[in-house]
């Protein structure tokens, strides 16, 4: 068997969203160009540095968000477009509540 080949089939031990094609195949759309984008980063700083930390702590991040973009897509994206509302006006979300007012009600 060459290497090529033993490549070929599943992993033992590996979980969803263990490529990059795999992670961005499970973003939202408006989601993919900023992936892309630190991909990019990522793989420049690596092959400048010859040090992966960078690229694997962005692949960290982003499985994290096709994580909770697969569990619910319509949440996620109500969630990035409140995001984008926010930053866009500077008001919090309807109905939030001040950090401390927050520590307060949670006693801590």
């Amino acid at each position: 068997m060459t290497a090529a080949a033993s490549h070929d089939g599943p992993t033992p031990g590996r979980g969803r969203f263990d490529s990059p094609r795999e992670i961005r195949a499970a973003l939202l759309p408006e989601e993919m160009p900023a992936f892309d984008a630190a991909y990019q980063r990522a793989l420049r700083e690596a092959s400048e540095t010859l040090s992966l930390e960078t690229l694997q702590s962005t692949l960290t991040n982003w499985r994290r968000i096709a994580r909770m973009t697969q569990a619910d897509p319509a949440a996620h994206r109500r969630m990035l477009q409140q995001a984008e509302r926010t930053r866009r006006t500077g008001q919090p979300p309807e109905g939030a509540v001040e950090w401390e007012q927050l520590r307060a009600e949670l006693g801590v």
